[in-house]
């Protein structure tokens, strides 16, 4: 009897007094269930809203955003500069140079002691910096106890088309591994004059094949995040001689246009994000008579403006070749104006293995800058160019 009282209750009570009511039918028990139950119950529910609010990041800077505005740091970001120990890559990055050059003769430390490797010092630096390698394969694979071994271009360029992409992509992963975001390959220079410092290094001897072959072995490079640097613009192939050791004229510029100028028209457009070398080739026709194409304004207008038979313009970085390695530019000019003589040509970067005299180069440029033999835009655009770069390798 007891337990149909308790029900009876729990029936008649309101929904808003059941709470109340449940706890006090803990007191049922076999006798009198006892509850005061209000004839009018009032219950406040009192409801909180949350709103949430959606922050979108802002966007990541832009190219522009990370140049230096100081006048002196924004032409140290156009540097590349040799290095050969930890050392001197320390002292080439306090002095605020944009990018390092690793050379055959640096210590292989440099790429693989633990605190004092390139990586090392990417964490040391909050800056971004590119570092660079001349890594073609065959007789020229810098640090291949490092980096690895890889057959000529020559040999390479008779692989099944998933060898050379692979190839080219597996010298990139083992380059970024240790820190080098630009390879200085693959060469376009088409070889049918027999020249002993083109040879196997070059694909071969039809302009279109080579550029059918550089273009997969670059794109495996831009697959591991490195950036592939086609040289040597406008072509080397035909030269007199090597410009390691003496100035060397190529075939007059109708004819280098006709043929050596074939593999950049092809892939200028198609990898838009490599970057391209100046060679120190005379060109006969091409701007003052007896410039070196690295110091010669008509070189870097013809390759920015596509003004070439199936030329397109190019907007990527177009670097030197090296300033101070090479007796044929040397014999020419002194290294420090060499580098502002090729910024004012029109180089985005200017390129020197020896590393030398890095603050007193910057000074040169940046004076040259200030009294008006180099216009501040043709700065702008080159540290731009520089920071877009690193921009798209993830730096």
């Amino acid at each position: 009897m007891a337990r149909s009282r308790c029900a009876t209750a729990v029936a008649a009570i309101s929904a808003a007094a059941a709470v109340a009511a449940c706890a006090a039918l803990t007191a049922c028990s076999g006798g009198t269930f006892q509850a005061t139950v209000e004839s009018t119950a009032t219950v406040t529910s009192t409801v909180t809203s949350t709103t949430t609010t959606t922050t979108t990041p802002p966007p990541p800077p832009g190219p522009e955003d990370r140049v230096p505005h100081d006048l002196r740091a924004k032409v140290a970001s156009l540097m590349v500069v040799g290095v050969s120990d930890y050392n001197q890559a320390r002292a080439a990055l306090d002095q605020g140079v944009g990018g390092l050059f690793i050379p055959s003769w640096a210590d292989p430390g440099l790429l693989v002691e633990p605190g004092r490797s390139i990586n090392a010092l990417r964490e040391e630096y909050a800056r971004p910096f590119s570092v660079a390698v001349d890594f073609e394969g065959g007789r020229v694979q810098r640090h291949q106890q490092i980096f690895g071994t890889w057959m000529p271009p020559r040999a390479l360029a008779g692989q099944p088309d998933a060898v050379v992409q692979g190839s080219g992509y597996d010298i990139g992963r083992s380059l970024r591994a240790h820190g080098v975001n630009v390879d200085y390959a693959p060469l376009l220079d088409v070889d049918v004059a027999g020249l002993p410092v083109v040879g196997d290094r070059s694909f071969g001897a039809d302009p279109n094949e080579v550029a059918r072959i550089g273009g997969l072995f670059s794109q495996g490079l831009i697959d591991a995040g490195v950036t592939p640097t086609f040289k040597h613009f406008p072509g080397h192939g035909r030269a007199s001689g090597d410009t390691h050791t003496a100035l060397a004229t190529t075939p007059p510029l109708w004819e280098v246009e006709a043929f050596d100028l074939k593999p950049y028209a092809v892939l200028l457009p198609q990898r838009p994000k490599a970057s391209v070398m100046m060679g120190h080739m005379i060109v006969p026709g091409l701007g003052p008579d007896g410039v070196p194409s690295s110091l010669n304004p008509e070189a870097y207008r013809i390759l920015r403006e596509g003004d070439y038979p199936g030329g397109a313009p190019f907007e990527g970085v177009v670097v030197t070749d090296d300033l101070s390695g090479m007796r044929g530019l040397t014999d020419y000019r002194p290294t420090a104006d060499a580098v502002r003589d090729a910024i004012a040509a029109g180089a985005d970067q200017a390129l020197w293995s020896s590393g030398e005299d890095v603050g007193y180069i910057i000074d040169t440029v940046t004076a040259a800058v200030q009294q008006g033999a180099i216009a501040p835009e043709r700065v702008d655009a080159a540290a731009t160019r520089v920071q877009q770069q690193l921009i798209d390798v993830g730096l």
